[in-house]
């Protein structure tokens, strides 16, 4: 007589036998233009030539590339000028058609399982900090019930389980909603998010690295008030990972 397979042996066989026919009912397709493609989070070749990667070299402040190594620690004329309150960021790309696709499909056409492709590609910028907690940029509380999700947070808690650090996604508080910051002026951002942000009773950071995470990173003031947030709470340093960034070459 044979015996039975527990279910934890099971559920893996039966996925893997029924994976083909998944596939023929719904292939996966391209995150970038929605094209078919050969396997599950994968670009096709136009999407994917399209595609600016991020690293370095790059400013050590703001993630900003550089055309050619500039030393360790350099950093842009921004940065030297008004260093930013957090103390690095790094993206995975340049915001362009399609970095601005998936970050779209993921926030408004409510394609959640985007954010695991975009913690995937944030594990290489995860810095060798110590003592680390992740902390996604949080959500007005109305807005958070309209959309029924935060992307930064679904980001967040994939990065966690990728890496094995601890994420905490309720210690950071959006305690007023602002308004859309898009075409506003650098200043006129930084004025709109001011005190926009708390930590949470109880919670304290004393002399952690926080891993900020975002979807998007435009002019930063998002970032920065967030930053100081956190470091009022105590963290010893905070550096933002992000899917894209807007690069001045690069913008639309």
């Amino acid at each position: 007589m044979m015996s039975r397979l527990p279910l934890h042996k099971c559920v893996p066989l039966l996925k893997t036998a029924l994976r083909p026919i998944v596939d023929y009912a719904l292939p996966p397709r391209c995150p970038g233009c929605g094209e078919i493609v050969d396997a599950d989070d994968a670009f096709c070749l136009a999407c994917w030539s399209g595609m600016r990667f991020l690293g370095a070299p790059c400013c050590a402040s703001c993630g900003l590339p550089f055309e050619y190594d500039q030393g360790e620690g350099a950093e842009c004329g921004a940065c030297l000028a008004d260093l930013p309150s957090y103390d690095s960021a790094r993206a995975v790309l340049a915001y362009g058609d399609v970095a601005r696709a998936v970050a779209l499909r993921l926030k408004y056409g409510r394609r959640i399982g985007l954010s695991r492709l975009i913690a995937k590609q944030m594990v290489r910028h995860v810095p060798a900090v110590q003592d680390p907690v992740i902390v996604p940029v949080p959500l007005h509380r109305w807005r958070l019930w309209w959309r029924g999700f935060n992307q930064s947070a679904l980001i967040a808690r994939h990065l966690a389980r990728l890496t094995g650090l601890p994420v905490d996604s309720h210690a950071l508080l959006r305690t007023r909603r602002t308004r859309p910051l898009r075409g506003m002026t650098p200043k006129a951002r930084a004025r709109a998010v001011r005190g926009a942000f708390a930590l949470a009773p109880a919670h304290q950071f004393k002399g952690r690295a926080i891993l900020l995470i975002d979807d998007v990173h435009t002019s930063g003031a998002t970032a920065a008030a967030c930053a100081k947030t956190l470091k009022r709470g105590g963290a010893a340093s905070v550096h933002l990972l992000c899917w894209a960034r807007v690069v001045p070459d690069a913008a639309n």
